[in-house]
């Protein structure tokens, strides 16, 4: 199995089949794919990114995945608007041209609003 801190929650006692369902969906989009001999993680999200701006558009849409969950079980606006910034951070970023991919790899969107909304729930 995987060292990822996210993907050893999946199994954590008490957490909810609604934060172990974004652990997994942050694991698969920021650190599914290890890079050897850097020891540093990227997922899906930075890979698609690559793809000059549809695969930003496509990235930034399933990314507001985690806000969507975040809202059906009532978390306050404020919240809510800070995990969109996250997310329309992540993705202008990804419009500059490599520096925006090699951001993307390192700003972990998912994960900080899964985290988020974590902290929200207390969980």
């Amino acid at each position: 199995m995987t060292t990822d801190s996210s993907a050893q929650n999946l199994g954590t006692p008490g957490a909810t089949p609604l934060t172990k369902r974004l652990d997994r969906f942050a694991y698969w989009s920021d650190d599914c794919i290890p890079l050897p001999g850097l020891g540093a993680r990227i997922g899906l999200d930075p890979v698609v990114g690559l793809v000059p701006v549809w695969g930003d558009i496509i990235t930034a849409a399933v990314s507001c995945y985690v806000p969507y969950e975040a809202y059906r079980v009532g978390a306050p606006p404020s919240l809510l608007f800070k995990m969109l910034v996250v997310i329309a951070v992540d993705a202008l970023s990804g419009f500059i041209p490599v520096a925006g991919d090699l951001i993307d790899a390192v700003f972990k969107a998912n994960k900080v609003n899964v985290q988020m909304l974590k902290n929200h729930l207390g969980a």
